[in-house]
């Protein structure tokens, strides 16, 4: 039997060279350890891969056999793996990257119990052929634990929905008594229900730490050039910092990587229309060198574990808040302040509806859809704290934050209601007059009095709304018609050229029952935390070594350049081999033994022994 006295706490020394859990990481690991199911709901960087890898480690050297990590990409096995190594743990990856016979090779060392963690992709546990080799090693009890990374990907209400996550029931029906742990940083109710539903987890423990992560910043302005708002983002408050922008479309992304290069500012684009070894060398520079802008769509991002991201930039709106909050996540995973900014506008309003409406789905899906996409855009119109709005739609209650925009600038705010009806009152006139729609644009037009050749064309300046607006400006009229589309008192005809029509939504407005009261439009950046001319042009790992004196400076920037040399000659990222907040620690110390070393975060003893002789060389010669 395992004893659980000490072996969390010691492996969580000995192997990963941290003295404490975080929040209810000794809770997960001590549940799962002792054979529990559980469902884990913890933000990015909160720590999820300790609560599957420390019970896998512990049910391992007790006899309990192999780990079975269900994870949706390559990219993120290899690093995870590489991790482990590192750290002393024998754990492999069966992916596509392996020829026949170094797959073969894994697969016999996992029969033969001598590997504590196998990486694979739900796809391949599914295969008759793995399961019959689980079943192998569940008939000889050694099937220690199934952890189901990234587990919001089974539901059809997430944000990444992969329908081969669905197959992992199997796990269940066939190995009812080998512990399972779900993890994912992002799940609202309906998202969580369905879960526990669909990898039959109802009896599990769930596990729901804070949503809240306060060292990002978070800020949403409106369009105006996105492409100028982005350029004047990253020059006034992150030159120099390793970033990502995500883009909807693969040509945007093309698009934005040549004007930031253009502008030098070191940005790769990353698609799924590129070459696939493109693809995979873009990806590996943004993880293995510093300063990097990675140019997105959202096919980037899951499972990326690079701590020093200081930016996520969004230049079109996501689908949902999960999502947002998600891609935003990736932000700051050391714990320092990072930027979440987001650009969006009417036309992605109307296009994400659009996409909505139009797509073959049920009708109760679509409402579960447009649900989601309003609570995005209320937090985007948001005037209050945009943190306190963001925890909320995850059922967290929480207080101002004092680091958002509405925050440090509270925005002012104008009643829009006269201006919502005047609108609709124009659409629905000009549906009257001419027995067809218009777009957005030609509305706004009518509205203000602007005697365009299309509203001469139309005879539309004869209408009785025509320049009963203008007093509201373009901007304004933008605002009110997001939220007429958000509120379903209007909707896009996606067929006839994004044209504007009426809904039954529509009444309550003109008549007065529905209010719209929005934000003044702020369609630039405010630059509340910009930065010193010296600190934009330090270096990019400058947050971690703050506060170090000058020769602790230069102990950390000649730490950093060895760890470059030996990540390279392991194939890894930088901070695979040791954190910068370590070595930071390292840097303020000076240590003078491998004693003065033990106790400094990060270095467990596999890492001692490796390197750290190679650490007091460098140290004792700056």
């Amino acid at each position: 039997m395992l004893s659980l006295t000490r072996a969390p706490s010691s492996i969580l020394h000995e192997v990963f060279g941290y003295e404490q859990f975080r929040g209810p990481q000794a809770a997960i690991v001590d549940h799962v350890i002792g054979g529990g199911d559980a469902l884990v709901l913890m933000p990015t960087g909160g720590g999820k891969s300790l609560c599957y890898q420390i019970p896998a480690i512990a049910r391992h050297r007790a006899g309990h056999g192999v780990a079975i990590v269900v994870s949706p990409l390559i990219a993120l096995m290899h690093d995870q793996v590489g991790a482990l190594h590192e750290a002393g743990v024998e754990a492999q990856f069966l992916n596509s990257t392996l020829s026949l016979e170094e797959a073969g090779a894994v697969e016999r060392r996992m029969l033969r119990g001598d590997v504590t963690l196998i990486y694979a992709a739900p796809e391949r546990v599914t295969t008759p052929r793995f399961l019959a080799q689980l079943d192998s090693l569940h008939e000889r009890g050694k099937l220690s634990l199934f952890a189901i990374d990234e587990a919001h990907c089974v539901s059809q209400w997430g944000h990444d929905f992969r329908p081969e996550y669905r197959a992992l029931t199997v796990l269940h029906e066939r190995y009812a008594s080998v512990p399972r742990i779900a993890l994912t940083a992002t799940a609202d109710a309906i998202t969580r229900e369905d879960i526990v539903e669909r990898l039959q987890l109802e009896q599990a423990r769930q596990f729901v730490s804070s949503f809240d992560r306060p060292n990002i910043r978070y800020c949403l302005v409106e369009k105006n050039d996105a492409t100028a708002q982005l350029l004047r983002f990253i020059e006034r408050e992150h030159e120099g910092d390793a970033g990502i922008v995500y883009c909807q479309s693969r040509k945007r992304v093309e698009e934005i990587a040549q004007t930031l290069s253009r502008h030098d500012i070191q940005a790769l684009p990353y698609h799924a229309g590129l070459d696939p070894q493109v693809r995979q060398t873009n990806q590996d520079r943004f993880l293995r060198e510093d300063g990097i802008v990675m140019v997105a769509t959202i096919a980037f991002g899951m499972g990326i574990d690079k701590p020093d991201v200081r930016f996520v930039a969004h230049l079109d709106m996501p689908k949902n808040i999960e999502g947002y909050y998600q891609e935003t996540g990736r932000a700051g995973r050391d714990g320092l302040p990072a930027d979440a900014w987001m650009a969006y506008g009417l036309n992605d309003v109307v296009n994400q509806r659009r996409m909505i409406d139009e797509s073959p789905a049920g009708e109760d899906f679509k409402q579960v859809m447009r649900g989601k996409l309003d609570a995005l855009l209320a937090l985007a119109e948001a005037t209050d704290c945009r943190r306190v709005r963001l925890l909320a739609y995850f059922g967290e209650a929480s207080s101002p934050c004092g680091n958002c925009d509405n925050c440090l600038n509270p925005p002012k705010v104008w009643d829009g209601t006269d201006a919502a009806r005047k609108l609709l009152s124009t659409i629905y006139r000009v549906q009257q007059q001419s027995g067809i729609s218009f777009g957005a644009g030609h509305v706004m037009d009518i509205l203000r009095g602007k005697k365009t050749e299309k509203v001469a064309q139309f005879g539309h300046e004869r209408l009785s709304t025509f320049g009963i607006g203008a007093q509201f400006c373009e901007a304004q009229l933008r605002g009110v018609l997001r939220q007429l589309i958000a509120i379903g008192a209007l909707a896009v005809d996606g067929q006839a050229f994004n044209t504007l029509k009426l809904t039954e939504g529509s009444r309550a407005v003109l008549k007065g029952e529905t209010a719209v009261r929005l934000r003044e439009s702020v369609s630039s950046p405010v630059a509340t935390r910009r930065r010193s001319t010296s600190a934009s042009k330090a270096a990019p790992a400058a947050a971690a070594a703050a506060g170090l004196t000058e020769q602790g400076q230069a102990r950390f920037d000649a730490l950093k350049a060895w760890r470059a040399e030996v990540a390279r000659e392991h194939n890894l990222p930088a901070y695979v081999i040791f954190h910068d907040a370590t070595l930071a620690a390292i840097a303020a110390l000076s240590p003078t033994s491998l004693t003065d070393l033990q106790g400094i975060s990060g270095i467990g003893a596999k890492k001692l022994e490796a390197y750290g002789q190679e650490v007091l060389r460098v140290v004792q010669q700056v």
